[in-house]
């Protein structure tokens, strides 16, 4: 996940990324999250747009001594990818 947060990052140097829901239970941890930028680098091939831009991640964390020792991630390129036009919406 470091890797993928560095390549956004250099693609979407404004990204923000707001929290909208975080739910805990036992050893798991649920986070909703909002996340906007602007496309000014190449991203997957897609010359910069100068398009503003968001998606929704949610992320699954198992923790284990107090430490994130699994991650799941759904995060909605599908969504992003037709925003900055390489695929047709609906």
């Amino acid at each position: 996940m470091k890797a993928l947060g560095q390549v956004i990052v250099a693609e979407f140097p404004d990204v923000h990324a707001a929290v909208q829901d975080l739910i805990a239970d036992g050893d798991r941890v649920i986070e909703r999250t909002q996340t906007s930028a602007t496309h000014t680098g190449e991203f997957n091939g897609i010359s910069p747009t100068g398009k503003q831009v968001g998606w929704t991640e949610i992320h699954i964390y198992r923790l284990e001594d107090g430490k994130i020792a699994e991650q799941w991630s759904e995060i909605d390129l599908l969504g992003l990818l037709v925003q900055l036009g390489a695929i047709p919406g609906p």
